[in-house]
């Protein structure tokens, strides 16, 4: 296993040397322009609408100082301009100037280059077969990204995801009319320690998805409020963010985890049944359930 994991090391690494130099990250003037791939990047980032100076940070995975560094370069040469938030002065927001905009153009179109250079020179097999690559590698480094992190389902990110599992349901099944006050609830006192948690992922600092589990007496933990946002869907996380509430259930010393779910939801079915869930009778009294699972827990 060791041996197995040192050369998947060593060909990640040289994965790695070979794309950083293929496109021109060593270079400090990345695509031929007068600034390095990060503050090239930030320029990108910015985009035409701007963006809270807090929420790049976590995009571009760098510390506060690298952050004032790249913004006062790029203000310097006035492609960028930082002032506070309308709606709440304590955020910064970065936006691009004319200047700024004219250079993500050019930005934008030696990007293309970049990559149609890459392809140029393939078969129409090869550009098929790198492509498809460049997708598997991307999920999968996109899935090794995804933070799962306990929150009071109170705050702002729980609640943003909140909003949107409940959206998401209406949307799928209007004639119903979801309503998280009604049935099975799943109030933040409810899923908060020792009552039970909740824990929201995040992908590059943006809340993705989202579950909780609530414990009865008795060992027996319902599962609630899962749920992962269209844009990450297919990365596992579904599974992944499962077996992690399961994992809150085991060390709470449940030994049976429960949850229910409405027939419109087929993936989340079909992922329940896939995990090992067995459907059972109905255990509560929620309205826009049409079918409930469990799944006993070996110990911890």
């Amino acid at each position: 296993m060791a041996a197995r994991i040192e050369q998947q090391v060593a060909q990640l690494r040289r994965f790695n040397r070979t794309v950083t130099q293929r496109v021109g990250a060593l270079s400090d003037h990345f695509l031929s322009m007068a600034r390095p791939l990060a503050v090239s990047r930030l320029l990108w980032e910015i985009g035409a609408e701007g963006g809270e100076v807090v929420m790049l940070r976590s995009r571009l995975g760098v510390d506060s100082g690298q952050m004032s560094r790249m913004l006062r370069s790029l203000e310097a040469d006035g492609l960028v301009t930082v002032k506070p938030s309308k709606a709440d002065a304590r955020i910064r927001v970065a936006r691009l100037t004319a200047e700024g905009l004219a250079e993500r153009a050019i930005l934008d179109e030696r990007s293309n280059e970049l990559a149609a250079s890459i392809l140029e020179p393939l078969g129409d097999e090869q550009r098929a077969e790198l492509v498809r690559a460049m997708r598997t590698v991307e999920r999968l480094i996109a899935t090794s990204m995804v933070e799962l992190r306990a929150v009071d389902a109170a705050e702002p990110d729980a609640q943003r995801c909140l909003r949107a599992y409940v959206a998401e349901l209406n949307r799928r099944a209007p004639d119903r009319g979801f309503d998280p006050a009604k049935g099975s609830t799943a109030e933040p006192y409810e899923v908060r320690p020792p009552l039970g948690a909740f824990v929201v992922a995040y992908l590059r600092g943006e809340p993705i998805g989202c579950g909780g589990v609530k414990h009865h007496p008795g060992g027996v933990t319902d599962i609630k409020r899962m749920w992962i946002a269209e844009s990450a869907r297919g990365l596992g996380l579904g599974r992944r963010l499962l077996a992690h509430l399961e994992g809150l259930a085991r060390e709470r010393g449940s030994r049976e985890v429960r949850l229910e779910t409405g027939d419109v939801l087929t993936e989340a079915i079909a992922l329940y049944r896939s995990a090992g869930y067995e459907e059972v009778e109905p255990f509560n009294d929620e309205p826009f359930a049409d079918r409930w699972f469990a799944k006993p827990l070996p110990p911890a």
